[in-house]
């Protein structure tokens, strides 16, 4: 990312709390050894409270025993350095915003560098991912449990990293036993930090809505109390007004809807076992969500499993053909492999290889299915991404026809195999979707708007 604002979403500055803004806009100091942020050892991108520009990589913190976070550099251009009125000591701010961050000391000794960033915790927020220079948006849903909210929302292009966990409730740093009891007040929650040139709040926060239903009061499906209630936790008056205003399209279709709409406080990061659950614990996530109804309700009000679509940009429907044109259209491998789950030879085959850029769509629906963007080479012989283009249209089955278990991935509408998806791929999903070439067709970028995919020229937009 850039420094400057090109994105799709202008992004807007978030409301801050009164202990906040006491030391983001007025300068103050947070008390030494009370801050979120002195003894984290995560890696990641410390960024911005105020605005979500990138400021400081985990890999250049330190221990100081000073009390606040210590850096001993910045990431290039991100922060600015003023004399300080005392006439003393250097102050610095937020080059993006002008956010007080704290102060800068040299000569110390501290590192090879000999510099020290001494900053606030309470003027930073924290991702864990490497972050490009730049701003990133953030939002905070509640939709039941975070499982399967985190898996949906993961894998919608553009998103960066999506942290489970608590808020909503008035007890500090709870556990998930305390949160279970239904007396914190915490909702169980998701934070996601997303790339604002790439997606913006108003798609997010649409996808949501169609992954759980939000007209429930108290529950999500089998998961009953109020921890897993439907709430929507606005960082600023913008995303105050797109919830709002995507609401009351759903409570215009005459859906009862229960959503509430509520000012971020402190979210809190769940236990480690509970992040990306669905990758570390594929079976068992998969038995949770068939028994949790989620998809069901999905089907039944849109129509659709995962918040998509069953047309294309042009209105044509995605729809499997009789067997008799499938005979006719396809090859005999490809007629194999999608038919009857077959698979094609590594390293020759037609996009194991393909560098281009564009889509991959179904060669039997015409559904899109993936992305030049989350395309790798995983040195296997077959095409392999990290995350599918649209979630909705890779539906997950389980495979036993070998001596283990594995994740089988067909497309949804014209239930093509497609290949199988496993938890040994590179960030940010830690997938590899292995795909057979013979299961896919390519649509390079400049053919999308005549072939009905306009609406995916903005992934390549630079």
């Amino acid at each position: 990312m850039s420094g400057e604002s090109f994105s799709q979403e202008k992004l807007k500055y978030n409301d801050l709390t009164k202990s906040e803004s006491y030391v983001i806009e007025n300068k103050g100091t947070e008390s030494p050894f009370t801050g979120k942020y002195v003894k984290h050892k995560e890696n990641g991108t410390y960024v911005c409270k105020k605005c979500g520009a990138a400021l400081y990589y985990s890999s250049d913190k330190f221990e100081s025993d000073c009390g606040w976070p210590s850096f001993d550099d910045e990431i290039k251009g991100a922060v600015n350095r003023f004399p300080d009125p005392d006439g003393m000591r250097i102050e610095i701010e937020c080059a993006n915003c002008g956010a007080h961050l704290g102060h800068v000391f040299t000569g110390e000794g501290f590192t090879s560098k000999n510099v020290r960033h001494c900053v606030n915790s309470v003027s930073l927020d924290f991702v864990p991912a490497h972050l490009e220079p730049g701003r990133y948006g953030m939002a905070i849903f509640a939709g039941g449990c975070f499982w399967g909210v985190e898996y949906f929302l993961q894998k919608s292009p553009g998103v960066i990293s999506v942290t489970s966990g608590y808020t909503g409730g008035h007890v500090k740093n709870p556990s998930y036993r305390e949160v279970c009891t239904g007396t914190t007040g915490h909702a169980e929650a998701v934070k996601i930090v997303y790339d604002p040139q790439k997606t913006s709040y108003e798609k997010l926060l649409r996808l949501f809505l169609e992954i759980h239903d939000p007209t429930q009061v108290g529950r999500q499906g089998p998961d009953i109390g109020d921890q897993y209630r439907s709430e929507i936790f606005y960082k600023n008056e913008e995303q105050k007004k797109v919830a709002e205003k995507l609401l009351g399209l759903l409570r215009a279709k005459g859906l009862k809807v229960a959503t509430k709409v509520t000012k971020a406080t402190e979210f809190y990061p769940a236990e480690e076992y509970h992040q990306h659950y669905y990758k570390k614990n594929p079976i068992r996530y998969q038995y949770y969500r068939s028994r949790s109804g989620r998809d069901d309700f999905l089907q039944k009000a849109w129509g659709v499993q995962q918040g998509t679509t069953n047309t294309g940009t042009k209105g044509e429907p995605y729809a499997k053909p009789s067997d008799q044109d499938l005979r006719q259209k396809l090859t005999s491998l490809q007629y194999q492999v999608t038919q009857h789950e077959g698979t094609e030879k590594p390293f020759d085959n037609e996009y194991w290889d393909n560098k281009r850029v564009g889509i991959y769509v179904d060669v039997v629906s015409g559904e899109p299915l993936f992305s030049s963007l989350d395309k790798y080479d995983s040195k296997t012989g077959w095409p392999s991404f990290t995350r599918p283009l649209v979630a909705a249209n890779v539906v997950e089955k389980q495979d036993r026809r070998l001596w283990t278990t594995r994740t089988e991935v067909r497309s949804r509408l014209g239930d093509s195999h497609l290949g199988h998806v496993f938890p040994d791929g590179p960030a940010p999903t830690g997938l590899r979707y292995c795909i057979n070439s013979a299961s896919l067709r390519f649509v390079p970028e400049e053919d999308l708007e005549k072939e009905g995919y306009g609406d995916y020229l903005k992934l390549f937009e630079k």
